[in-house]
């Protein structure tokens, strides 16, 4: 599971412009009841440059989307916008690989790139569904998975912190859900092609489906975590205060 944000840095280097910032291990079960201190920090070094390999890539899966969703309820290409979709899957992998190798982790990629899973999986659920080929209850499920998780973005912001980093759950969930989509458009035919590739598409549907919830229930409770740490570090600081 990735770190979460640690408002009371980031800490300025002094040779660059790169900032060192500082990561919270959240935690979770019987050891949540530790004090904070208990998990030791990470450091990870991220930049504030805008034009890195890793981010050209997210501004062009970003320009994908609406060729995607115009492909598949347009003239129903369903081979070009399965090429589409293919190549956002895999540049949704590329960009956090190269940002790791390059050193081009940055505060905008760290933005980019949730955005753009996001709008993937809203545009690809909203053309299946007017297609025919996804239930509408499933998409229900997991759009409003996403309404639920705004309602955590104030709480984070009254207690000075900014949206939680995507952690290798949602990751995982996400990568099902983009494996699923083009495995449904292909099962979507009555060749034999389609009838191979229907198993499949709903395995990676169903999977996809059930992270992206304990996903979103994993947010709630490293939001949990981040308000009690905080409302108990204002406590102490009163008590001191008062004494």
């Amino acid at each position: 599971m990735r770190p979460v944000w640690d408002k009371e840095q980031p800490r300025f280097a002094e040779h660059d412009r790169h900032r060192v910032i500082r990561y919270v291990q959240p935690v979770t079960g019987p050891a949540a009841d530790k004090a904070p201190e208990a998990a030791p920090p990470m450091e990870l070094v991220v930049t504030d440059r805008i034009v890195t390999i890793p981010n050209l890539l997210s501004v062009l899966r970003l320009l994908g989307v609406p060729l995607f969703l115009w492909l598949l309820l347009g003239p129903k290409a369903d081979l070009l916008a399965l090429v589409v979709l293919m190549l956002s899957g895999f540049s949704d992998w590329a960009d956090g690989v190269l940002a790791r190798k390059l050193n081009q982790m940055s505060t905008l990629g760290a933005l980019l790139d949730p955005l753009a899973d996001r709008l993937y999986i809203m545009a690809t659920l909203v053309g299946l569904v007017v297609r025919g080929i996804l239930p509408w209850p499933i998409a229900a499920i997991i759009i409003g998975r996403d309404v639920a998780l705004s309602v955590t973005l104030p709480i984070l912001r009254r207690h000075g912190y900014g949206p939680l980093p995507v952690h290798y759950l949602g990751k995982a969930a996400t990568f099902n859900l983009l494996y699923a989509f083009p495995l449904l458009l292909l099962a979507a035919g009555d060749s034999t092609v389609a009838r191979i590739a229907a198993p499949f598409a709903w395995a990676f549907t169903l999977w996809g489906t059930a992270l992206y919830l304990w996903a979103g229930a994993l947010y709630v409770v490293q939001t949990g975590q981040l308000v009690r740490a905080d409302n108990a570090a204002t406590a102490d600081s009163a008590a001191r205060a008062r004494t």
